[in-house]
């Protein structure tokens, strides 16, 4: 864990490859800023990464924004944390020197629901997203223009908190805001698989390889 101060306690690791990815790891409800950090790892040897660890207790479990039910979503504590997530980002590129145009979110349920909010409301934090298990976190208007984003999204065909038509939703949605989406549907529920891991990290490793993260929406180091 990291003791400097940025408003979220969490994990940072540089890379020491110029150019690698930065991967702002986002865990699910009772996870915290080490839960995913097995998966960066998976994901991308190299990469650098930014853990957070979710502000927001639901019976003592870390989350990243509060939920009023399940699936039901505080749309107005969505889009504080949201706002929040992005401003402490900024603060740790300043703070760690790593370049935000190379920011991609890994997030797995809760936080990949608020990857998505970051898409969709504060474009300019990412280059990109892997979403494991994502459901539409908010519907903004007007849509933000995120051309060319590359998004990942794998979800599982019998998800008892995320449908095939939910899968179908968001895909439509961050499509229309103008992101280069690709799904994967795997034979599972909502548990994340070595197979999710598999097929991110040879799409992760397809997009470097077309030069996809530089993020499109004007951010600076």
């Amino acid at each position: 864990m990291t003791t400097v101060d940025l408003g979220f306690t969490h994990v940072f690791r540089p890379s020491a490859v110029p150019g690698a990815p930065v991967l702002l790891l986002l865990h699910g409800t009772g996870g915290n800023e080490n839960s995913l950090l097995p998966v960066g790892q998976a994901l991308e040897l190299d990469a650098a990464v930014l853990s957070p660890r979710g502000q927001v207790l639901e019976h003592g479990m870390p989350r990243f924004f509060r939920r009023l039910a399940e699936g039901v979503f505080d749309l107005d504590d969505l889009q504080r944390r949201t706002r929040e997530l992005a401003a402490f980002v900024a603060r740790a590129s300043a703070h760690y020197g790593f370049d935000r145009r190379q920011v991609v979110a890994v997030g797995f349920s809760n936080g990949a629901n608020i990857a998505g909010s970051l898409l969709l409301l504060e474009p300019s934090t990412l280059a990109g997203a892997i979403l494991f298990r994502a459901m539409v976190p908010l519907v903004p208007d007007p849509l933000p223009s995120i051309p060319g984003t590359p998004v990942f999204l794998s979800n599982g065909r019998t998800d008892p908190l995320v449908s095939l038509a939910e899968t179908e939703r968001l895909s439509a949605l961050l499509t229309h805001a103008g992101a280069d989406v690709t799904v994967a549907l795997q034979p599972v529920g909502h548990e994340l698989t070595t197979q999710d891991v598999t097929q991110a990290r040879d799409w992760l490793a397809a997009t470097r390889a077309k030069s996809q993260f530089t993020n499109h929406n004007g951010s600076e180091n």
